[in-house]
């Protein structure tokens, strides 16, 4: 099953310009990802990060594992390229609460929210239990060196393209469910009613004129009441 839903979500992801994959050595519990940042307002717009992705033979039953490739100074990156990101953790108990941690990884996840979850820790970045305490003592002290230190992270990822490749020009990464929901309230607005029936001018019209009816027989049909 593993295998069948892995292709699937490869064949889906090979169709977008925000990311870049391939198999490693034609195994396809290995990727070979490039995440191709398209979003203007990012501090890592034109970067081309590359990335591993392993995956286990129980998924999606279990999570990835995920690991930049490329040296990102990043409050939540380790100096290795892994990913301190709870939806990459099994889900279970959090270690310091003791309670469930909503945020970990379940089944119905799947890798094109991994990679856009990635994609927004980014420029999110999480400073109270940093991966790398340094980059996150330098972003909230000195934000400008920080982001010098992005720009070249960034600048130098793009020599890791491949030759010929050009920069997409689009937006960020959307999910079209989101554009579905809306366009899904909008039609129930227009054509329903928030009670499910219909609303049209002739069924309010043989509604009374069937009220009427069972008024007219009712009077018909009942009995005269008694002089006094």
């Amino acid at each position: 099953m593993a295998e069948r839903i892995l292709m699937n979500e490869f064949r889906t992801l090979s169709k977008e310009k925000w990311v870049n994959i391939e198999l490693h050595n034609e195994d396809i519990f290995k990727w070979d990802i490039a995440l191709i940042v398209l979003n203007q307002d990012s501090l890592y717009h034109g970067g081309y990060l590359k990335a591993s992705m392993t995956f286990p033979r129980n998924y999606p039953y279990s999570p990835p594992e995920f690991r930049f490739l490329v040296p990102l100074y990043h409050p939540n990156i380790y100096p290795d390229g892994r990913l301190c990101i709870s939806i990459l953790h099994p889900p279970g108990e959090d270690e310091m609460s003791g309670e469930l941690a909503a945020e970990r990884w379940s089944p119905a996840q799947r890798v094109e929210s991994v990679l856009i979850s990635i994609l927004s820790l980014l420029d999110d970045a999480e400073v109270s239990s940093p991966a790398n305490v340094d980059a996150a003592v330098m972003l909230r002290k000195d934000p400008t060196k920080y982001h010098a230190t992005v720009k070249a992270n960034v600048d130098g990822s793009r020599k890791l393209a491949p030759p010929g490749f050009t920069m997409p020009v689009e937006d960020a990464p959307s999910r079209d469910m989101e554009k579905d929901d809306d366009d899904f309230w909008m039609d129930s607005d227009v054509d329903s009613d928030p009670f499910g029936g219909s609303d049209s001018d002739d069924d309010m019209d043989q509604l009374s004129a069937s009220e009427d009816d069972d008024d007219d027989d009712d009077s018909e049909d009942a009995p005269e009441s008694p002089q006094r």
